[in-house]
């Protein structure tokens, strides 16, 4: 049975529109999807590096955009010279409280206030699951060392007869106690000499391979391993000199960070 003619135009002129809007219309690509792309992230940093126990930091980030952020940070950590050796004699005085540990030929303790600003430039994107984004951070900007005096618990009679035990710091006059181990109890207290504090200002750079895992991009998780040089305009003079003096005006450290934050 034959179609009505009006029918019959009418399917074509369907048929017609629909491959027109099929094969005319212009190509649009589609993107890959590359997560959400917030504006600010915040995050704190966990470091332990060569020649320090620690360093804390914390950092202000802004996303330019998916491959890139800038960032301001705020670190704060201890700085040892490289030849510092802890001792301890491990023997009661007078009857009072054991010896601690201590590190011989000390003189001052120095701590580092740190302020950079830096970039994060990522080279891949995250896998869809579980995946890793691979980058490097550098920054670079002021540092405060605090130089804070050493001080030490040691033994000695020159009170009178009976031996007591006082704390001192070093001096000229002091130095052969701080040169003598078996007279020494151990190190004062932390913040013992903490009002004494000098301040140094320098200049820090750090750079570091930036590795962050995950799959939610609203949470920073990253792993970082690298190289930071803080310098000064002198030598710190954290160690005795002795025969030649160990000092130096510079510290060069690697370290493993630790970063855990939140983008907004």
């Amino acid at each position: 049975m034959k179609l009505p003619i009006h029918i019959a135009l009418l399917f074509l002129c369907l048929s017609a529109n629909a491959f027109a809007q099929q094969h005319l219309q212009p190509f649009s690509p589609i993107e890959p999807e590359k997560g959400i792309l917030y504006n600010k992230e915040t995050s704190f940093d966990f470091r332990v590096h060569t020649n320090g126990l620690f360093a804390l930091g914390y950092n202000i980030g802004k996303i330019r955009t998916y491959y890139k952020t800038r960032f301001i940070h705020f670190g704060f950590g201890e700085l040892k010279h490289p030849k510092e050796n802890r001792y301890n004699i491990n023997r009661n005085f007078l009857n009072g409280p054991p010896s601690s540990s201590f590190v011989y030929g000390k003189q001052n303790a120095l701590f580092a206030l740190r302020i950079g600003m830096g970039q994060k430039r990522y080279f891949s994107e995250r896998a869809r699951k579980k995946g890793v984004r691979v980058g490097i951070s550098y920054e670079a900007g002021p540092v405060i060392g605090l130089l804070k005096p050493y001080y030490i618990d040691i033994f000695t009679n020159e009170t009178g007869n009976r031996p007591v035990i006082i704390t001192v710091r070093y001096s000229e006059e002091t130095r052969s106690d701080f040169l003598s181990p078996w007279k020494i109890l151990g190190a004062s207290g932390l913040f013992k000499g903490a009002s004494e504090m000098r301040f140094i200002p320098g200049l820090q750079i750090q750079t570091a391979l930036h590795l962050e895992w995950g799959s939610q991009d609203e949470l920073l998780r990253a792993l970082e391993m690298g190289i930071m040089l803080d310098a000064f305009p002198k030598k710190i003079p954290i160690l005795i000199p002795v025969e030649n003096d160990p000092n130096r005006p510079f510290f060069l450290n690697l370290f493993i960070n630790l970063q855990l934050g939140k983008r907004k």
